[in-house]
């Protein structure tokens, strides 16, 4: 299974949601690689306490091979995952000069070049975490080509919910051209505050118009930024805390048999 996290707006949790849900996964005994597309490199950081530049074997280096006219020089991509200090989870490392190479890589239309890596990783890995830059660029695109399923994170405000917007025209878009069984799983809701009107007045709108809001919402809490700063997922700082909790009802949710493969937009 190979899982997409995406949204072109910032600030959102985007990475803490990847590398959260595949630390539960890992945790869980399925076999878990984190691969992470965003140039800041927060997912590599954070779990393997390196930041982009600092790892060589990244995912930069894998893309830069598809362009290589040696077929006998290219390494498989196994060559580019590390293993990380807990069990079951690995990281394909972002690279520092993603986007320098994303223009070349677009020159050569290599956009399919990434789904054919993954599908050959998906014989080592039961799980595949996706982590991709805020913005709808060249390697945004080859995760949503590559992936069978699409998360989208949700902070409860106007402008997160005109990326909503766009996020969806794009799925549809990429259906339609590129990746027909791709399935949007729904939207997490991050930092989520239940005592305030507008959030619950925003949600209402959005379950509304027929957005799949998942029922697992994610709280605000410090123990995220403690687990930033330690380079321990939730379920490993503190495997007890409500967040951690909820991490682990929101994974199960979306491997239920209900909760799995919700909807095609």
């Amino acid at each position: 299974m190979r899982r997409v996290i995406f949204t072109p707006k910032g600030g959102v949790g985007k990475s803490s949601i990847t590398c959260n849900l595949a630390a539960v996964s890992a945790h869980r005994g399925l076999r878990t690689l984190v691969v992470d597309l965003d140039v800041q490199g927060n997912a590599t950081e954070y779990l393997l306490e390196k930041r982009a530049g600092e790892v060589r074997d990244t995912v930069e280096d894998l893309f830069e091979q598809t362009l290589a006219l040696n077929f006998l020089s290219k390494k498989s991509p196994e060559s580019y995952v590390h293993a990380t200090r807990f069990a079951n989870l690995a990281v394909m490392p972002a690279g520092p000069s993603l986007d320098v190479l994303a223009p070349r890589l677009e020159a050569r239309q290599k956009i399919y070049k990434f789904r054919d890596a993954l599908r050959e990783l998906g014989k080592r890995f039961d799980r595949i975490y996706i982590d991709t830059p805020p913005a709808l660029n060249f390697y945004t695109r080859s995760a949503l080509i590559a992936a069978e399923r699409v998360l989208v994170p949700f902070d409860c405000d106007d402008f997160s919910r005109q990326a909503l917007y766009s996020v969806v025209e794009t799925i549809q878009e990429l259906r339609e051209d590129h990746n027909p069984t791709l399935m949007f799983e729904g939207v997490v809701v991050n930092q989520y505050q239940p005592g305030a009107k507008l959030p619950r007045q925003l949600l209402d709108e959005l379950e509304a118009e027929g957005l799949p809001i998942l029922p697992v919402k994610l709280a605000s809490s410090v123990k995220m930024r403690e687990s930033h700063q330690e380079h321990l997922p939730l379920v490993h700082l503190a495997p007890k805390h409500k967040l951690t909790e909820a991490f682990e009802a929101l994974h199960e949710y979306l491997h239920s048999a209900s909760g799995g493969a919700r909807r095609a937009v």
